[in-house]
């Protein structure tokens, strides 16, 4: 397929174009949990990675909605290329936030653009506390650790990621830096072996003594207490990340009206009618993370963000849902692996899994809730 030029691109259009070639290699991807490397190849070629970037740092300057519903489109086709494409995203998000009201991160930005470079997160499993160590040496760090559920690891570029310094004091601070991904000291764990997403390449990435230099260093903060840029990072992620399950709940529905239309049973109008609702309540709340991020023009506040990750919640647990009553009207067809919905029903677990659990959101919510602040 001939690339387009981005002044020209239906983005969304193109996302349905590549999601029927993601669909056709979806199935053996997953069964053999194999990294959606084609799809990549295409995503590339036409620029996707880049797509968010203003106009003026060498992007598509396209909307962050519109990349909300570009990562929902592909979650219909192949959840995994969605979720491993929504990670990179999430970080060009929050660069792109920063030039834009700070003026900050060009040089990252351009470079990405540039270069169609992959940025990998490892920050699920950070949280407040992060892991591994830095080691103080002339001009910079040695890092060493194991940085779980890296989406992407296999072809990416560039590690944002962080590390626990420990202080003369015996306090430990946390350490906020990228780390290319493509040098010595860095290897990859083959023990993405899971349920359900199971061609996003999330391998383990193994940092052993790697040096990162003083002027890499973003941020500096006290371990395991919340720090503003939470504010910021989950604004922007979250709404991002769940578009992967919105799209696939879509699919799901579609696939169960398709089921009912032939079956033609009596009770099914009544089970539809209930299954809509449910998906209309996950794309409404979704909807909804996307009003809070305003297109980038928002202002970080822990209430907000408090916001974002009850709607984050309320998401996943209805396109759970959703996919779980689409099987129920689907049938015992649906329990076969080779019935689409049986791979739909995998994936969209992970929805819970992803910054913050739902107990943990529960608990974060509420004391910025009880808060007097």
């Amino acid at each position: 397929m001939e690339t387009t030029t981005i002044k020209t691109k239906n983005w969304i259009q193109l996302a349905h174009t590549l999601g029927k070639d993601f669909a056709q290699r979806a199935s053996l991807n997953d069964n053999q949990a194999t990294f959606v490397h084609e799809n990549y190849d295409q995503l590339k070629a036409e620029r996707f990675f880049s797509a968010l970037i203003p106009t003026e740092l060498g992007g598509a300057g396209i909307s962050y909605s519109e990349m909300c519903q570009i990562i929902s489109v592909f979650g219909q086709y192949c959840g995994s290329t969605a979720l491993a494409f929504s990670m990179h995203q999430h970080l060009v998000a929050a660069a792109v936030w920063k030039y834009k009201t700070k003026g900050e991160a060009a040089e990252t930005l351009l470079k990405i653009a540039a270069n169609q470079l992959v940025l990998v997160s490892t920050g699920a499993k950070d949280w407040l506390g992060s892991n591994g160590t830095l080691k103080k040496v002339d001009g910079g760090y040695l890092f060493s650790a194991k940085k779980y559920f890296a989406s992407q690891s296999v072809v990416g570029d560039v590690a944002v990621t962080s590390s626990v310094l420990a202080n003369a004091d015996g306090s430990s601070s946390v350490l906020h830096f990228s780390s290319p991904l493509k040098q010595d000291g860095v290897s990859l764990l083959d023990d993405w072996n899971t349920l359900g997403m199971r061609a996003t390449g999330s391998q383990t990435i193994v940092f052993e003594d790697v040096f990162v230099p003083e002027e890499a260093i973003a941020l500096k903060r006290e371990r395991n207490e919340f720090h503003p840029v939470w504010n910021v990072v989950l604004t922007v992620a979250m709404p991002l990340i769940m578009s992967a399950y919105v799209g696939i709940a879509q699919k799901a529905e579609a696939l169960s009206i398709t089921a009912a239309q032939k079956a033609g049973q009596n009770h099914l109008p009544y089970a539809i009618g209930k299954l809509h609702n449910t998906f209309l309540g996950c794309k409404s709340q979704w909807l909804a993370m996307q009003a809070l991020t305003n297109n980038f023009d928002f202002t970080p506040s822990s209430k907000s963000t408090a916001d974002i990750l009850s709607l984050k919640t309320n998401v996943s647990d209805l396109a759970r849902e959703t996919v779980s009553q689409a099987l129920e009207i689907t049938g015992g067809q649906s329990f076969y692996k080779k019935h689409l919905l049986e791979r739909l029903f995998r994936d969209v677990q992970a929805s819970q899994f992803h910054s913050l659990p739902k107990w943990n959101q529960y608990e974060f919510t509420g004391k910025q809730l009880i808060s007097t602040d």
